[in-house]
């Protein structure tokens, strides 16, 4: 189950990016990510903006695949307000990050609950794509394969009006509700149908970051959304404030 974000965008980007939601947003849930939902549960770390209380209910159930690496299931209460700061510390450098809780709660729940049980530490970026109507940089899968998960799926967060232009972070999947811990950063205004969960946005810094990795270049081996980047993008951890 790769998890690429499918370029559905246009048939080939949109054909892509299913297979960049799925591989490189692969198979976890690639990327990751599936359907929306309205749930939430609790992340352990909220910035002062979300302090007042709202939460969501979140089911995250067995996918039925062993875990790319052992974790526990996020809570199943999460914040629905507010948002959240993490950093994503690569070789190339750090990519800030702001995870909107109010927007997808169940989505910032687990992504939060796999960065302070250090689930992405030490992990490969597998996918990058830039092309015309394409750009993201796939991660979050520790067999660095896009078909890697958590062990458990969540349903999408979607309203079904969602865009991806540079800046935003999705979730990749393998359908409708499976996402996982694969997620994309689009750092070029991208093409895809509103079938991705988005959790946040990335700074400045972090998209110059992205584009120095998009430079590298990359094997080219999915014609319509990129393939692995030519230099190692590793992960050196994730935190949370």
């Amino acid at each position: 189950m790769s998890k690429r974000p499918s370029l559905s965008r246009p048939a080939a980007v949109l054909a892509c990016l299913s297979v960049l939601v799925l591989a490189g947003c692969g198979n976890e849930g690639d990327g990751s990510s599936d359907t929306a939902q309205e749930s939430t549960s609790e992340s352990p770390s909220s910035d002062s903006s979300a302090a007042s209380g709202k939460t969501a209910t979140c089911d995250y159930p067995s996918d039925g695949q062993e875990p790319a690496r052992e974790v526990d299931a996020p809570d199943a209460e999460a914040p629905a307000e507010g948002t959240v700061a993490a950093t994503i510390t690569t070789n190339f450098g750090d990519i800030g990050l702001t995870l909107d809780a109010a927007d997808a709660p169940c989505t910032v729940n687990s992504f939060v609950s796999l960065a302070e049980q250090g689930f992405y530490d030490d992990t490969t970026c597998p996918r990058i794509g830039d092309q015309e109507g394409f750009g993201i940089l796939q991660c979050g899968d520790p067999t660095g394969t896009s078909a890697g998960g958590p062990g458990y799926s969540f349903d999408d967060e979607l309203s079904g009006d969602e865009t991806y232009p540079a800046g935003t972070l999705a979730m990749a999947n393998a359908g409708a509700n499976t996402n996982g811990s694969q997620f994309f950063l689009v750092f070029r205004d991208s093409q895809f149908p509103p079938s991705y969960t988005t959790f946040g946005t990335i700074d400045e810094a972090g998209l110059k970051v992205i584009d120095a990795i998009a430079k590298e270049g990359n094997d080219a081996s999915n014609p319509a959304g990129g393939g692995q980047p030519n230099k190692e993008v590793t992960i050196e951890k994730v935190t949370v404030s």
